[in-house]
């Protein structure tokens, strides 16, 4: 979307805040396993991890916390720690997140500079289909969403990152880091 059709920071953060995204609801907890299991099952014991855009209520976080893990959490306006992204981490996971993203190619690099060798990026979004009649998909009308990934997105990121993305669900794509060399 272009930039002049973005909501103002203080009509973002109002659209946020309409969200239920309860970390204690069974049903919000069961959509997020469909990133956390993935994550987990590649994980080799307990890692460092990142809930990058985790919102007014961490679930995700705590997910990975009660799985074992040590979590940071980053939310441009719920949790603004800025030196949690000046840390590496063994695997990042942001979910329905880079939907929103002003400068996403920016911010999914700056994410991946985080991660350590070896380590795993975890995205969830609602991937654009091909042949999808976009001016009927009902993601493209919340009005914070503003750019959108299809599997060719993320073919493209791999190859930039010389990481092919693997896809173990219809919203989920997972990024290895290559181990150093």
């Amino acid at each position: 979307m272009p930039p002049g059709q973005h909501l103002d920071n203080r009509a973002e953060r109002a659209q946020y805040d309409l969200h239920e995204n309860d970390p204690d609801d069974p049903r919000y907890r069961r959509f997020l396993s469909a990133l956390s299991e993935p994550v987990q099952a590649r994980l080799t014991g307990p890692s460092r991890g990142l809930d990058f855009g985790c919102g007014p209520g961490p679930a995700l976080a705590a997910m990975f916390v009660e799985a074992g893990h040590t979590m940071a959490v980053y939310d441009r306006y719920y949790a603004d720690d800025r030196a949690v992204l000046e840390q590496s981490y063994d695997f990042i996971v942001t979910s329905e997140v880079v939907e929103h993203l002003r400068q996403p190619g920016d911010e999914l690099d700056r994410l991946w500079s985080l991660l350590r060798p070896g380590g795993l990026l975890g995205i969830m979004t609602l991937l654009v289909a091909p042949g999808a009649d976009f001016s009927r998909w009902h993601y493209a009308r919340d009005p914070t969403h503003i750019c959108f990934f299809s599997r060719e997105t993320f073919a493209w990121l791999g190859q930039r990152w010389r990481s092919p993305p693997e896809f173990p669900g219809d919203r989920v794509v997972l990024f290895r880091k290559p181990a150093a060399r």
